[in-house]
């Protein structure tokens, strides 16, 4: 097995004994710890930290489309209960709402991730590396639009379900803005753990930008409904 010397180089101490590392020239994520026991062998952790980098990323952008499809969709919703008292429009409203807003961000995921391919092949282009596992890497339009779709619409069912089977009005658009206080509040936990940020503080920007999202849908709609246009 062919070894080159460690970048890192130099010699180390473990328990008391002097030992130098080498890198595996085949396998370069294998250092060999030389002069230690056998279980001192250490695999870098780089590819691990970039699949949960990945996955986080993907997760990132899952709590993002769900909470569009939240705030849209219950603002919407509580926008028609404010000229209409009618369960039917809200739910109506909300449902075409779920599908305006599903359509509109798969399209533009796929837009994006597509002109991002684009540019990432031209560049394996110019470097001999098409076909590569650079390439297979490489994001999938078709799902990300999927998956930014389907986050949207799980967002968006949530008010649905909750204004569907309440008669009273007044229960209804209640019923509605606390679901969608709590969702916000879920999602900001979400985000502040993936982006290790302080959870109070996450959570409360989402719900507060939430809130100002239905509080100014709701208020002008009145306005609209007391100008009798």
């Amino acid at each position: 097995m062919a070894m080159m010397s460690s970048m890192d180089g130099g010699s180390n101490n473990i328990i008391g004994k002097q030992v130098s590392t080498v890198v595996d020239a085949e396998n370069p994520a294998t250092t060999i710890v030389v002069g230690a026991p056998p279980c001192a062998v250490v695999v870098d952790s780089d590819d691990d930290d970039d699949d949960l980098s990945q996955r986080g990323n993907w997760l990132r952008a899952a709590v993002l489309g769900a909470n569009d499809g939240l705030v849209s969709t219950a603002s919407l919703m509580l926008g028609v209960g404010a000229v209409k008292a009618d369960a039917r429009a809200m739910v109506i409203s909300g449902f075409a709402g779920l599908l305006a807003g599903a359509c509109s961000m798969a399209i533009g995921e796929f837009v994006s991730v597509c002109s991002q391919r684009e540019v990432e092949l031209a560049r394996l282009d110019r470097d001999g590396k098409r076909g590569g596992e650079e390439e297979k890497a490489l994001p999938s339009p078709v799902q990300a639009a999927a998956a930014s779709a389907l986050a949207f619409s799980v967002g968006a069912l949530l008010p649905l379900l909750a204004a569907g089977f309440i008669a009273d009005y007044r229960l209804r658009i209640g019923v509605v803005a606390a679901v969608a206080t709590a969702t916000l509040a879920a999602f900001g936990c979400v985000g502040a753990v993936l982006g290790r940020a302080p959870v109070a503080r996450s959570c409360a920007r989402v719900v507060v930008g939430g809130w100002v999202a239905m509080a100014v849908t709701f208020g002008l709609m009145r306005l609209f409904k007391a100008s009798g246009i």
